[in-house]
Formats: structure tokens, sequence, C-alpha cells
């Protein structure tokens, strides 16, 4: 599945993703990689149908986390709700 690349990524607060794809298994899972300006940075599934992330905690603040998986859900045409 080709990556859906933005430039410098997408950004919402200090929180930034890139490297995102759909699931090859579940076409409303998303992977992406998220960094925070303090230069934390992980790997992590969203779930598009109820916006669950895993991991649920992590080093990157996970409400601009949230956000950030919200706008690419959307953007990815798998509206979180």
């Amino acid at each position: 599945m080709p990556q859906a690349l933005a430039e410098p990524g997408l950004c919402i607060g200090p929180v930034c993703a890139d490297q995102i794809t759909r699931s090859a298994k579940h076409h409303f899972q998303l992977r992406l990689r998220v960094s925070d300006q303090q230069g934390h940075h992980e790997r992590l599934v969203v779930d598009c149908r109820d916006g669950r992330l895993s991991p649920a905690t992590g080093p990157v603040e996970r409400g601009y986390v949230a956000a950030v998986t919200r706008r690419a859900c959307r953007l990815s045409g798998e509206p979180i709700g």
C-alpha cells in the first residue's frame, strides 16, 4: 500500500505525524510515526472506527496525538465515529 506523505508532516500543535500508511489487513487502521518538538517519537496504530490508539500511552502527548490521528483518518476517507 502506498504511503501518504505530508511535507514536513501532518502537524497539530507540537505533534507531527509522518510515514502514514493504511493497514493491508484492516482498511480502517492507519499506521503512523508521531513526534513532538522535544524529540520524542513513536510508531502507533489508530483504529479509525473509534479512534482507539495502540499503544494507549507513550512519550508523545496523547491529546495532540488523538487530534493528529483524527485528521489523518478524515483525510484517508475513514472518519472516526
